[in-house]
C-alpha cells in the first residue's frame, strides 16, 4: 500500500523521478509498509526502519538503516562518511543501474528485514570515543545543568552534538555552535529535533 506523502514526494522528484520510481517498486514488492520519514520514502518492517530512498545532487540512493550488518557479497553497499556507523547506502546515477540490480535489491532489501527481525544490534562505539571540542567542555564544566541535561540526551543525540561542535575548524565557530545548541540540549532535544 502506498502513502500519501510519498506520492506527493514522487510528484515533485524533478532530476530523479524515474528513478525513485524504480526504487520505490522494488521496495514495495517486498514484505514492507511504505511511510513517509525525514522528507523521504521510509520502508518499515513491524514497525521498525528497514530502508529509506533518497536523492541527492549527484545519485539517488537507497539507505539500509543497519546496512553494516548486512553481508553484502556484491560489494555495493557503501558507508556514507567515517562518522556513520549503523547505515550503508547503495547509490546510483542512472535508473539503467537500477533495472539491472533489481533482483539484488530486493534480495537486500529481504536481508534488511531478516536482519530487524532477528533483532540484530549495531555495536556503537561509545560516547567516550568521539572527540569534544574544547569549547563545549569548558561550557559543560561552567554549566552543571547543561552538563546534566547532556548526559541524559541519548547516546545518538550526543554523538550528533559531538560531532556538529568538532567538525567546525575554527573556535570562534565551534563556541558558537555550543551557544546556539545549549538551550536545545537543556530541552532534551537532539540536533535535528
Amino acid at each position: 500500500m502506498t502513502h500519501p506523502k510519498v506520492d506527493a514526494y514522487m510528484e515533485r522528484a524533478g532530476k530523479w523521478s524515474d528513478e525513485l520510481a524504480k526504487l520505490r517498486a522494488i521496495a514495495l514488492d517486498c514484505p514492507v509498509v511504505e511511510d513517509f520519514k525525514w522528507g523521504n520514502p521510509c520502508y518499515t518492517s513491524d514497525g521498525a526502519n528497514v530502508v529509506l530512498i533518497h536523492g541527492f545532487k549527484d545519485y539517488c540512493a537507497l539507505l539500509f538503516f543497519k546496512g553494516a550488518l548486512m553481508k553484502d557479497p556484491n560489494g555495493i553497499l557503501i558507508q556514507q562518511t567515517e562518522n556513520v556507523q549503523a547505515g550503508r547506502q547503495i547509490r546510483f546515477t542512472n535508473s539503467g543501474e537500477i533495472t539491472q540490480l533489481a533482483p539484488t535489491l530486493k534480495a537486500y532489501i529481504l536481508e534488511a528485514i531478516a536482519v530487524e527481525k532477528a533483532g540484530l544490534k549495531v555495536d556503537f562505539k561509545p560516547i567516550t570515543e568521539f572527540p569534544v571540542a574544547g569549547e563545549f567542555q569548558t561550557r559543560l564544566d561552567a554549566d552543571p545543568a547543561l552538563k546534566a541535561a547532556f548526559e541524559a540526551l541519548t547516546p545518538g543525540r550526543q554523538r550528533g552534538y559531538l560531532l556538529h561542535f568538532s567538525s567546525a575548524k575554527q573556535p570562534k565557530t565551534r563556541a558558537a555552535r555550543v551557544e546556539k545548541c545549549a538551550s536545545d540540549i537543556l530541552a532534551g532535544k537532539g540536533l535535528d529535533d
